[in-house]
């Protein structure tokens, strides 16, 4: 076998010059290769065709190419076990050296068959060319991957020796930077320092200043506390005298109250007295005129209404003591305004309503339809309608009677009774 090459020799080539020549090397291979089982087919087909049994010439050809196919693997093979650096063993190389000796075996056959010894070097060639490169190849191939594998681990190396580069200058420049860093934190340190004394010496005498002005402001605080405790006791002693007019003017006031809201309740009284018996003389009219009509046989003629004032008279069931009284329906408020008509009938409304006995007004027989202070009749005592009595005039004297309601409490809690 060939010795292997001396990784020496690729010493001066790059990657991409071994990869070049490695790519030359393969190309050369396989050029041969085809040429040479190319060769071989048409060599040996003739000598195998001669010795083939009546029949079987068409078989020729086969044994050629079955020689030519084991020669292929041995190439192919040999070229990827080289490439990953290791070694198929001895089959490998019997198989290689058995297919060489075969194919140069087949090509001279004929020639040495009728010794013709120049046929037989011709027919020679293209077979050892063959066994020669694939040995060659083999070599080639290693000393190739040897190199690559070299100039891998140079370049790893080389990587390895830059990082440590890198790192150790990024370890100088890290101490760089803590060496300014540290110098700069001394400084800056030194620098508060000074003025943190500045700022002690000036607070100092800040402190001192603020002192005395507090002194002073106190002393000030002081005489204008005395003027104002002063002032306070003569406003206290002024609001004591005048609280205690106000209160007696209160107690007056709340005296006086009361003899009015005594008084108005006299009032309330001998007006509910007169209403009950205006009531009572009512009821007496009613009953004498009921018999009196009991006694007449013939109609009763009434009088025109501008001329004669109408009575309406309403009788109730209702248990309260109280009879509904006439009700004027013309000329009860003659020579009066429209306004002046509606303050004199809401007087009357008042202290009948002030004098009712019932919780709720609607039920009174003097509220009830048909009495005198029913909303049809407000209407008609003011010479207006039934419609507009109910519709406007009795929700009005509503609202006043509230207002009205209003007012006389806010008199009774101003004198200060309940």
């Amino acid at each position: 076998m060939t010795p292997p090459l001396a990784p020496g020799r690729f010493g001066t080539m790059s990657e991409a010059e071994i990869r070049s020549a490695e790519t030359t090397l393969k190309a050369g291979t396989w050029a041969i290769t085809a040429g040479a089982l190319l060769f071989s087919v048409l060599t040996v087909t003739p000598l195998v065709r001669a010795v083939s049994p009546p029949g079987w010439e068409w078989t020729a050809p086969i044994l050629p190419l079955v020689v030519d196919a084991a020669v292929i693997i041995v190439v192919r093979l040999d070229s990827v076990i080289s490439r990953l650096g290791g070694t198929g063993g001895a089959w490998p190389a019997l198989l290689r050296w058995m297919t060489g000796v075969m194919t140069l075996a087949l090509n001279v056959g004929n020639s040495a068959l009728h010794r013709d010894w120049v046929g037989m070097a011709i027919h020679a060639v293209a077979p050892l060319l063959l066994i020669v490169t694939a040995e060659a190849g083999l070599a080639y191939r290693r000393a190739i991957s040897t190199a690559l594998a070299r100039i891998a681990r140079e370049q790893e190396a080389a990587a390895e020796r830059e990082r440590d580069e890198q790192k150790a200058r990024e370890r100088e420049e890290r101490a760089e930077r803590e060496r300014q860093r540290a110098a700069a934190e001394k400084a800056e340190r030194e620098a508060r320092d000074l003025a943190a004394a500045e700022q002690r010496e000036k607070a100092d005498r800040e402190e001192a200043r603020q002192r005395a002005e507090r002194e002073h402001a106190l002393a000030l605080e002081r005489e204008r506390t005395a003027r104002e405790e002063a002032a306070r006791k003569a406003k206290a002693e002024q609001e004591e005298r005048e609280l205690a007019a106000r209160r007696e003017q209160q107690k007056e006031e709340r005296e006086y109250a009361a003899r009015v809201e005594r008084e108005r309740a006299d009032r309330e009284t001998a007006e509910r007295l007169r209403l009950e018996k205006r009531a009572d003389d009512l009821r007496q009219e009613e009953a004498r005129a009921a018999r009196e009509r009991l006694e007449a046989a013939r109609p009763v003629t009434v009088p025109a209404a501008s001329s004669v004032k109408q009575v309406v008279t309403v009788q109730t069931e209702k248990p309260a003591g109280r009879v509904v009284e006439s009700v004027v329906m013309t000329n009860e408020f003659i020579g009066m305004t429209r306004d002046q008509a509606e303050a004199a009938l809401f007087e009357l409304y008042r202290d009948a309503r002030d004098a009712s006995a019932y919780s709720d007004w609607d039920q009174d027989p003097l509220a009830a339809p048909g009495g005198e202070f029913c909303g049809s009749n407000l209407g008609r005592r003011l010479g207006r309608s039934d419609i507009s009595g109910r519709s406007k005039v009795k929700p009005k004297f509503e609202k006043w009677y509230v207002d009205y309601l209003r007012a006389k409490a806010g008199e009774r809690e101003l004198a200060g009774v309940g």
